[in-house]
C-alpha cells in the first residue's frame, strides 16, 4: 500500500483508507444496515494486513459503536496507524441533534478517546457544521485548545459539499477537509481540490463509491425489472416506479 503525505498535517497515510461508517451497524439508523461485530474486526485486521494505516470514524456511527470495534482492534497497532474521527452529532442528550457547543466539544472527545482506547487523536474534525457556523469560524477556539492540551493533533471539517470546503480553509484554521467526491459527484474538482493545494490543506474523499452505488451491485436493465416487476403497484406507486435499493444509506453521516 502506497502512503502519502496528508498536507500540512506531515502525516503519512495509506492512500487507500479504512471507512468505518458501515461497521456501526444500524441499530440507531443512519447506516448501511445490519453488521457482524466479528466480521468487522476481521475486516480491520485484514486493512491492517495490506497496509492501511489510516482509519477514518465518526462517534454518531452506531453511536460509538465503529468506535469502540477500531479501538478494540488497533490498540496494539496504535503508533502505527493514523485514527481520524467526528463530532457534531449530539446522541447523548435526548434525540439527535447538532451540537457544536465548546463544552459539548470537549466532552464528545473524552468519550471517543475512551472508546477509541487512546490518549489522542490524531485528526479530530467537526462534522457536517452548518455553513453559517464554518464562515465564521468561532468554533475553532476550543479545537486550538485541545490541540494545545495534546489531546488533538490535528483538526479539520468533514462536509458534503465543495463550497462548504471553501468557506472552511478561508479561515485559515483547518488542517483537513474531507469531503464528498466519485464518479458521480464531481464538483470539489473545480474549486476545492486547487485550493487545498495552494493551502497545503490534507485531503480525505468521503463516499468514494457514492454509498454502494457504484460497486457493481446495482444494475440498470434485468435485474432493475426484475425488482420492480416485483413490487406491489401500490410499492410502485410510493417509490415512483424506481428500483428500491434494500437498506440504502441516508446522506446523514
Amino acid at each position: 500500500m502506497r502512503q502519502r503525505r496528508l498536507g500540512r498535517t506531515n502525516l503519512q497515510v495509506s492512500e487507500v483508507g479504512f471507512g468505518a461508517w458501515a461497521i456501526g451497524g444500524n441499530k440507531h439508523g443512519h447506516s448501511y444496515g445490519p453488521t457482524d461485530n466479528a466480521e468487522s474486526l476481521r475486516a480491520i485486521a485484514r486493512a491492517l494486513d495490506l497496509g492501511c494505516s489510516f482509519f477514518d470514524t465518526a462517534d454518531l456511527y452506531g453511536h460509538g459503536l465503529s468506535e469502540k470495534l477500531l479501538g478494540q482492534a488497533l490498540q496494539k497497532q496504535r503508533q502505527a496507524c493514523v485514527i481520524a474521527t467526528k463530532v457534531g452529532g449530539d446522541f447523548y442528550h435526548g434525540p439527535f441533534h447538532k451540537n457544536f457547543d465548546p463544552d459539548y466539544i470537549r466532552f464528545a472527545l473524552e468519550k471517543s478517546l475512551e472508546r477509541l482506547r487512546t490518549d489522542y487523536i490524531d485528526i479530530y474534525q467537526l462534522h457536517n457544521p452548518p455553513l453559517m457556523m464554518l464562515e465564521r469560524g468561532a468554533h475553532y477556539a476550543m479545537l486550538d485548545e485541545l490541540k494545545q492540551e495534546g489531546k488533538i493533533r490535528y483538526y479539520g471539517v468533514s462536509v458534503h459539499d465543495a463550497y462548504e470546503g471553501t468557506m472552511a480553509i478561508a479561515t485559515g484554521k483547518p488542517d483537513v477537509i474531507q469531503v464528498a467526491y466519485n464518479f458521480l459527484r464531481q464538483d470539489p474538482r473545480e474549486d476545492l481540490f486547487p485550493l487545498a493545494q495552494e493551502h497545503d490543506i490534507g485531503l480525505v474523499i468521503r463516499e468514494p463509491l457514492a454509498n454502494g452505488m457504484l460497486t457493481g451491485k446495482y444494475r440498470r436493465n434485468a435485474e432493475a425489472r426484475a425488482e420492480r416487476e416485483a413490487l406491489s403497484s401500490l410499492e410502485a406507486q410510493r417509490h415512483g416506479g424506481l428500483l428500491r435499493f434494500e437498506n440504502s444509506p441516508t446522506y446523514v453521516y
